[in-house]
């Protein structure tokens, strides 16, 4: 449980952070909460040679009205996503997932960039921002590019981004009154889901998204495919699993997994119905 050796520098912004990630290559890991790369240190699941704190770059904590969408800094904690009354008023399905996340030590200094780029598929944000339409903004030694969460997810904690880039901003589109809700089911409080589910509805349009079904967040396409369709709730909710690739674990089965999916869909889909 002790990390191999590293050396430790510290950013004052953006521009610094991604000179250093430069300087020092591939084996350069930005440091912001901490909550998702120490673990893995401390298991020596990684190991990098340096450690860039950018947990002072104060300029990327905010949240902004973007005309129609929110724009959140990347290193805006979980606490401040939780309690922003903007996000409740326009995208209230990010604030209430934001609530599920760990306990308030980790909503405290944990970030939403540190989530997102970590690419845990059991994590709440991932799939919440991926059901939500999010793009992520990356920032790099030529400049910036979008990224749009269905195509920044590449693997179990691989994503699109660059080793010498760094997730800035996150753009999520304002959810103009549709229904909503977040369906996580765990063993014990503040566990990881075992499945989890973050949903929307408005008119005929639908999002649906899966935690720890798959080696990355999942996108339950086949689902809104089937509400456009006219198919009813519970029809839809059969093809929870259809884009997914669950894993047995201590936790559960694939069946399990596949079943729960299932019944957490139907369960999210009623109450965005409702």
């Amino acid at each position: 449980m002790i990390p191999a050796a590293f050396e430790y520098v510290r950013a004052g912004s953006a521009e610094e952070a991604i000179g250093l990630i430069g300087e020092h290559g591939e084996d350069a890991k930005f440091l912001a909460g901490g909550h998702s790369l120490l673990p893995l240190m401390k298991l020596r699941l990684a190991q990098p040679t340096v450690l860039v704190d950018i947990g002072r770059v104060t300029d990327l904590s905010y949240i902004r009205d973007g005309g129609d969408h929110i724009a959140i800094g990347a290193l805006t904690r979980h606490m401040d996503i939780e309690n922003s009354q903007l996000l409740r008023a326009d995208v209230p399905l990010l604030a209430h997932a934001a609530s599920h996340v760990g306990d308030p030590q980790v909503r405290h200094r944990g970030t939403i960039g540190g989530s997102l780029a970590h690419a845990d598929p059991a994590s709440d944000l991932p799939a919440t921002t991926l059901a939500l339409g999010a793009t992520y903004v990356a920032q790099g030694p030529n400049g910036t590019r979008q990224i749009a969460a269905g195509d920044f997810y590449q693997g179990f904690l691989t994503s699109s981004l660059e080793p010498d880039e760094m997730l800035t901003e996150i753009r999520v589109p304002k959810m103009n009154g549709a229904g909503w809700s977040f369906q996580k089911f765990n063993r014990r409080a503040q566990d990881w889901a075992i499945v989890g589910v973050a949903a929307w509805r408005r008119n005929g349009d639908s999002g649906v998204a899966l935690v720890n079904m798959g080696s990355t967040p999942v996108l339950a396409s086949s689902v809104s495919t089937a509400l456009a369709g006219g198919a009813s709730i519970e029809d839809a909710a059969q093809q929870a699993a259809a884009e997914a690739d669950p894993q047995a674990d201590l936790n559960a089965s694939i069946e399990y997994r596949t079943h729960l999916a299932k019944v957490l869909v139907k369960r999210a889909l009623t109450e965005a119905s409702n």
